[in-house]
């Protein structure tokens, strides 16, 4: 049984494709258009699906889109009209667009598909899971667990912004759901927006801010008083009710009244790429706050009502690496697994996955391994002989090497002795975090290592924290980790042993100023809260960065590298070799090893930068 599920018209567009219940392959359409979080129809990310699996159009048992369209457009309509007057300039100019992609979506995937090649549209089975289900989905089925509680938590999908399933066999239940327009995702989103972020990007921003507030201060305690006196009512089950006089996400073209927040908190909200004052950085930290307290609510409400000791989550919210290691310390499960892909990407394959044990009613296997996505490596890749061919356009000059052992090595001589490695190996991950397949790595321990990455290779805001890649079975030396991380989706504290304590006086400091203090023995991947987000390593699914990691701990004794995605700010994730060698040329990166070909900055002689190019990348 072939199914392709599909994801579109939000963002993070994307395609998965399930043969008799395993993944063949899955991807984000911004992978192949270079759009960041392109909600196109992903007509790239469906025809290397296809391509990978050998199949065609006419072989697929069905097609299966994320969400009900029309319940969606039912809630469209209805909020407008418990609304009104307000947002009626915003509802004119939304309409059509709401009658093209929600009323006529089935056309919209049918003429989407025949891009693709032509097939007989009446043969073709089209399935329209509800958008939690599909979330649930994605996260219950590939993971380990025979039973499990699910959460997925995440702005809006028909109607529903929360839910609490129960998970058994082929079937999952829906028990619990929060409705919109109180919405956790939302909110979070909002204070993302009022940061001076984008909404739906700069999130994972937000929670990288988070730590620079300082919990002593009174603009702190404020923020978070006035955030759950005014903005929103926290209930024991974790569920909210969201004061709508404050905001403008319902009806209109805003996430906030900026005015009446400016009223609240006393200050504006921040302009876009200025500089964040204090007071943003200790409204990131309320907001963070909050959002943890009430996700642990959720999640205990999750085990109340399951009493599974397993926990499976799914949807935006479930991205927040630092909740997650709050659940995982907080609440009563036993095991947590969270779908990497857990935005609206992996609503692909949860949609696949609904249709394939719930629609068709088939058996379900429990994964062999620690779970079904076979360390999120489900997109394309590239041999040798391709990446060879595909830089010759460029001049591109390079080593190839027979034996990984060797380049295993050489490279972590390359990274201990300072120098920045792009890193392209094996099939693209699928989900927003750099896994070790396009990745750029680097050493943990040097102390200037996060300002060059920051500044002179990703071109990104200088507070932004970096993530480290550990052997998994030495994670324990170096964090407060309890369990495995494969998917960098955990958040921890490092061992007090290996942490410098900052001078009395560091709470004070102003931003930069904090930012010159080494505060551990791996002062590249420590943020400024002793805390990491770590992915675990494990042979089993990336034996080539398990292999690099391990050569460097022969060199160094750590086990511990830097982690970073593949691209610069803005730009998708790298995809092709010729994705990967642009950015390496654009950057201040010093090698790029893809695949057993090793290439040395210094011995590149040809390269002409198109002009204009940074254009193309819109700051996240």
């Amino acid at each position: 049984m072939n199914i392709l599920g599909i994801s579109a018209f939000y963002h993070d567009a994307a395609a998965a494709l399930l043969s008799d219940g395993v993944i063949i392959a899955a991807a984000q359409e911004e992978r192949f258009t270079r759009k960041k979080h392109d909600p196109a129809f992903p007509c790239n990310a469906i025809r290397y699906c296809l391509q990978t699996a050998g199949f065609s159009i006419k072989d697929l048992d069905a097609v299966v889109f994320y969400d009900k369209p029309f319940l969606k457009f039912e809630r469209l309509l209805e909020t407008y009209y418990a609304f009104v007057p307000k947002g009626l300039s915003s509802f004119i100019q939304a309409m059509p667009v709401w009658i093209k992609e929600k009323i006529f979506l089935k056309k919209l995937i049918y003429d989407g598909l025949k891009e693709i090649e032509p097939f007989d549209r009446r043969k073709i089975k089209l399935l329209f899971p509800e958008h939690h289900l599909s979330h649930a989905a994605s996260a219950f089925y590939p993971s380990g667990f025979a039973e499990s509680a699910i959460l997925t938590i995440d702005g809006v999908g028909e109607w529903a912004t929360a839910s609490i399933c129960k998970g058994e066999g082929n079937s999952i239940r829906i028990i619990k759901e929060l409705d919109f327009p109180h919405s956790l995702g939302l909110l979070y989103s909002s204070f993302t927006y009022y940061c001076g972020f984008k909404v739906n990007s700069g999130e994972y921003k937000l929670m990288g801010l988070a730590p620079y507030g300082d919990k002593d201060s009174a603009t702190y305690g404020k923020c978070v008083e006035i955030i759950k006196s005014k903005l929103v009512d926290v209930k024991e089950d974790g569920s909210i009710f969201l004061n709508q006089r404050y905001f403008n996400y319902a009806t209109g073209l805003h996430m906030t009244a900026d005015h009446k927040w400016k009223e609240l908190f006393g200050f504006p909200r921040r302009k876009p790429e200025s500089p964040l004052e204090q007071q943003y950085c200790d409204l990131a930290l309320a907001a963070q706050t909050v959002t943890e307290e009430i996700i642990i609510k959720m999640a205990k409400e999750a085990y109340r009502l399951t009493g599974s000791k397993n926990l499976c989550m799914a949807g935006g919210v479930a991205l927040n690496a630092v909740a997650n290691g709050k659940i995982q310390k907080n609440s009563s499960f036993d095991k947590i697994f969270v779908q990497p892909a857990a935005g609206d990407a992996g609503g692909a394959l949860g949609a696949a996955y609904a249709a394939h044990y719930i629609y068709f009613n088939q058996s379900r296997a429990l994964p062999k391994q620690q779970d079904a996505l076979n360390g999120a490596y489900l997109g394309p890749e590239f041999n040798d002989k391709e990446i060879a061919t595909a830089v010759k356009q460029f001049g591109g000059r390079y080593q190839l090497h027979d034996d990984f052992d060797e380049i295993a090595k050489v490279v972590a001589k390359l990274i201990a002795e300072g120098n920045v490695v792009g890193w392209f190996q094996g099939r693209m991950e699928f989900g927003p975090r750099a896994l070790g397949a396009r990745s750029i790595l680097a050493d943990a321990r040097n102390p200037e290592m996060q300002k060059k990455l920051n500044s002179k290779i990703k071109k990104r805001e200088g507070f932004r924290p970096f993530a480290p890649s550990v052997l998994a079975e030495d994670a324990h030396e170096y964090f407060e980790l309890n369990t495995a991380s494969p998917y960098m989706l955990f958040v921890a504290p490092l061992k007090k042993s290996r942490q410098i304590t900052t001078p009395l006086q560091y709470n004070t400091l102003p931003m930069p100023g904090k930012l010159q203090f080494v505060k551990s023995d791996m002062p590249a991947i420590t943020h400024i809260d002793y805390t990491a987000r770590i992915q675990t390593v494990h042979n089993e699914t990336n034996p080539r960065l398990w292999q690099l990691l391990r050569a460097f701990k022969q060199l160094t004794g750590f086990a511990v590298i830097v982690n970073t995605s593949f691209n610069i700010r803005g730009e998708p994730m790298v995809n092709t070799p010729q994705d990967a060698y642009r950015c390496f040329m654009r950057t201040e990166m010093d090698y790029l090893v893809m695949g057993n070909l090793i290439f040395d900055k210094a011995h590149q002689t040809f390269w002409k930068e198109e002009p204009g190019w940074e254009a193309a990348f819109l700051p996240d």
